[in-house]
């Protein structure tokens, strides 16, 4: 284990390998699973500020959940996570035309409509980060669906933690990265 500032980091951040191989996985993180994506308190209310903007793009089904629920619940763990679609799409789902499922608040962000690009849980998966008294632990979230993932990274030698530069970033601040760049377990 690997302490910087207040975070407790696994090693698998820099020993295991990863990049998202959307073709092969098709983005199914984003449908499995048993609840939502955890999301901070301080992000709700930009996730209902973006909602305007996205609206097209989700389904009619997700627009219902929002309508009837919110954007968020708080799961069985007490924590808020996106409202989900019968058990199991994240209602920012969209699919592309290839079938792919991407979200949709990225999608806007990217066409230049949002500057909210998603949640920061959702950036930095499959990283995880749970909070405890005193300090953060930083943990690689290991799933069967990743395993094309883990096949490409090793075949692009990319770590975790370089796959994950710009969201470990947005979370934890340039020093933070470079000083995880600079560790050695």
């Amino acid at each position: 284990m690997l302490l910087i500032q207040d975070t407790i980091i696994s090693p698998d951040l820099t020993d295991e390998c990863f990049c998202c191989n959307l073709s092969s996985c098709r983005g199914v993180c984003c449908v499995e699973g048993e609840s939502g994506a955890p999301v901070e308190e301080s992000e709700i209310a930009l996730l209902e500020e973006v909602l305007p903007v996205i609206w097209d793009y989700l389904s009619t089904a997700a627009r219902t959940v929002i309508e009837q629920q919110g954007v968020v619940y708080i799961d069985e763990e007490g924590e808020f996570v996106t409202s989900i679609v019968d058990g199991k799409d994240c209602v920012f789902t969209c699919y592309d035309d290839a079938g792919i499922c991407r979200c949709a608040i990225e999608k806007a962000y990217r066409e230049g409509k949002t500057d909210f690009y998603k949640p920061v849980s959702c950036h930095l998966y499959p990283v995880r980060v749970m909070q405890y008294k005193g300090y953060r632990a930083v943990n690689y979230h290991k799933w069967e669906i990743c395993s094309s993932a883990c096949t490409l990274g090793k075949r692009q030698r990319v770590k975790v933690y370089q796959f994950l530069k710009e969201p470990l970033i947005r979370k934890f601040g340039e020093e933070w990265y470079r000083e995880l760049e600079s560790s050695h377990f």
